[in-house]
């Protein structure tokens, strides 16, 4: 019974490798392997099935070792061990779902024995892959298509993202294949670079340079496996741009700045971000410039009637490259303003002197050239230009020199203050800090009536007595916006202080008299304006230090909301600085900002989704933004992914199903 059924299914294996029909039912097939399997021979069946299924793989050698070398039957080489490759696969899999009982308990319980697939795979390389000519031919045929894509040429993608998943299937793709493409991939982008550089000028170079990359992104996309993508890119990237980053700096930057080509200096900083050194290049190529045409500017008298305006001029136009092409990096922008500096202090006096008239020119002409706000524009422009001469006038140093002695005199008076509070028969428990700013020195500040507790307004009294006395005929303002304290509160955690603002602290003194306020009551006991008592009422119960508790909850505050102390307030600080709320991003600059940040992921969603359905073959809709979800490490809307899905499919990398549009294939 054995050796009949042995024969019976070695027919089977045989009808399979030779594509013929099978005789035989497969159920009645793998009820003899169970059978086989329950009379104790799974040793000698799984021996003698591995080696009907070796003789068959090593037949297959002879029609490759005698095949013609032309280039034209190169293509046809590939298509035959292709053809060969996908026979031997879907053969593997019908011979393993016949003997599937012998896969899932003799083999599975031998840790050492191969699998009926992975011996499929071990057969085919050892035999047929790993053969020196064999392995030789495939990987140069492979090559070859690449180089003629790479030229130009329309190839066959499907031939080889099989082929090449072959090599990956087999273990063999790093050894066999991706060393010498990197090789033959550095070959020829050191001999397009060396061309190119001399043939092109730098805006032409670097759209090819771009379009080259992105050329070599969708390769790995379609054929190549992603551990491919970073030595690749990085290859292309050193010998596109890393050998010529001096060459193209000295070629092309100046040309670029000076026609104030803003989509070539963007592509320019991408790229050059992308290579090791690039920045620092840039950076002082981009500086070199800054210096040369502003010292142009500057040092020819004969122009020093439009010194002001053309500096004026440069430094927008400066600006603008620095926010739209080089994002704005902090870097880049002090190196301008170093650059600035450098140059308009070569010419002593002169640039001041032309800067003064200016803006002399300027107020005299009033609003009769410009609106108030276009004025206040342009004399904020020409102070940022101001503050670039070391010696800015002795107006300029005399009030920066009073600003540091308001702060000295300060010190003394505090000092003498507080002997003074020591000698008072009432001594109060505030402890007062003033720094006394002297009209004319300093900023001038929007002064705001608020109702101060008592005990506050009785202190500024005994400070204002103890001042004037000192110093008669002076006036005393004092600049709410600009105080602060420090609140000893208790909370059921315990004891914390507060560092607040003067307006944080007059709304919160008023929960020492009650446990629930309105905003209406908080509005008129402390006589905050709407908008600056909105924000400091949302910086105590919508920020990260919450010590009131807003109903109804939201992060908005109305006139209709009502507020509660926080007494189950918890931090692991004792003292908690609690800052006002900050201005919110706005909507244009989060879709501009969500924009630019998909534009640089997108290959990354791209590979995942070819990753995801080369695996799974068929997955609907939803099941694969699930998958991606899972797979990709950032946050990612689902109408972009909708997008990506589509650019796959309109490129031929997928396909819906023809009756059920939500049902995605993979086009092998």
């Amino acid at each position: 019974y054995t050796e009949d059924t042995w024969m019976k299914l070695r027919d089977a294996v045989s009808a399979i490798q030779n594509s013929t029909s099978i005789k035989y039912n497969l159920e009645e097939l793998y009820q003899a392997v169970e059978n086989l399997c329950s009379y104790k021979v799974s040793p000698v069946l799984y021996k003698q099935l591995r080696q009907v299924c070796e003789d068959h793989v090593q037949a297959q050698i002879h029609q490759f070792r005698e095949y013609p070398s032309s280039s034209l039957d190169s293509l046809l080489f590939l298509k035959r061990m292709n053809r060969c490759w996908q026979d031997h696969c879907s053969q593997t899999i019908m011979i393993r779902s016949i003997f599937l009982f012998l896969d899932r308990t003799y083999i599975l319980q031998n840790s050492l024995l191969p699998s009926i697939w992975d011996t499929g795979l071990e057969l085919f390389r050892t035999h047929i892959v790993s053969d020196g000519a064999v392995q030789s031919r495939t990987v140069e045929g492979i090559l070859e298509q690449i180089e003629r894509e790479r030229n130009g040429e329309t190839v066959d993608r499907s031939l080889l993202r099989s082929l090449l998943g072959m090599l990956s299937d087999l273990q063999v793709y790093k050894d066999s294949f991706e060393q010498r493409f990197l090789t033959e991939t550095n070959r020829l982008y050191a001999a397009e670079g060396q061309r190119l550089m001399q043939e092109r000028d730098v805006p032409e170079y670097l759209h090819h340079v771009a379009r080259r990359l992105e050329e070599e992104n969708d390769r790995v996309i379609s054929y190549l496996d992603q551990s491919t993508q970073k030595p690749l890119i990085t290859t292309v990237e050193k010998q596109l741009l890393g050998e010529h980053l001096n060459a193209i700096l000295q070629k092309g930057l100046w040309m670029l700045l000076d026609e104030n080509r803003v989509c070539e200096l963007m592509l320019l900083y991408e790229l050059l971000n992308k290579v090791k050194g690039g920045l620092t290049a840039l950076l002082q190529a981009w500086r070199d410039y800054i210096k040369s045409f502003g010292g142009e500017i500057v040092s020819s008298p004969e122009k020093d009637k439009e010194m002001v305006q053309e500096l004026l001029d440069f430094k927008d136009k400066m600006d603008h490259v620095t926010q739209r092409c080089f994002q704005r990096n902090d870097t880049f922008i002090n190196a301008m303003k170093e650059a600035f500096e450098s140059f308009i202090n070569k010419r002593p006096n002169k640039p001041a002197e032309l800067i003064a008239k200016y803006v002399d020119s300027k107020l005299r002409a009033g609003n009769k050239e410009a609106t108030e706000e276009e004025l206040e524009r342009i004399l904020d422009k020409i102070m940022i230009i101001f503050r670039f001469i070391h010696e800015c006038g002795a107006a300029f140093t005399s009030k920066l020199e009073g600003m540091f002695k308001d702060m000295e005199l300060s010190k003394d008076i505090m000092i003498q203050f507080k002997q003074y509070m020591q000698n008072q028969s009432d001594p109060s428990n505030i402890e007062l800090t003033v720094n006394i700013l002297t009209m004319g020195y300093w900023p001038s500040y929007t002064p705001m009536d608020v109702h101060l507790p008592a005990e506050m307004v009785k202190l500024q009294e005994v400070f204002k007595l103890f001042y004037l006395g000192k110093h008669s005929g002076r006036k005393l303002q004092w600049q709410p916006t600009l105080g602060h304290a420090v609140l000893k509160t208790e909370f059921k955690e315990g004891k914390k202080e507060l560092q607040v603002s003067l307006f944080q602290t007059l709304v919160l003194l008023m929960f020492n008299e009650s446990d629930e306020c309105s905003v209406e009551e908080i509005r008129a006991a402390t006589g905050i304006e709407d908008g600056e008592l909105k924000r400091t009422l949302q910086s105590l119960a919508c920020g990260k230090a919450r010590v009131l508790n807003k109903m109804p909850r939201g992060k908005d505050v109305e006139d209709a909301d009502c507020f509660h102390f926080n007494s189950d307030f918890r931090h692991k600080l004792f003292r908690i600085k609690i800052n006002q709320i900050q201005m919110k991003e706005t909507v244009e600059e989060q879709v501009s900002t969500t924009e630019r940040v998909f534009q640089d992921r997108q290959y990354q969603i791209d590979a995942a989704v070819v990753r995801i359905m080369k695996m799974r073959k068929t997955l609907s809709h939803n099941l694969l933004v699930s998958e991606l979800y899972n797979q990709l490490k950032f946050p990612v809307k689902p109408a972009d992914l909708k997008k990506r899905i589509e650019s796959l499919i309109d490129r031929d990398y997928m396909e819906r199903d023809k009756e059920n549009p939500n049902q995605y294939h993979y086009v092998a």
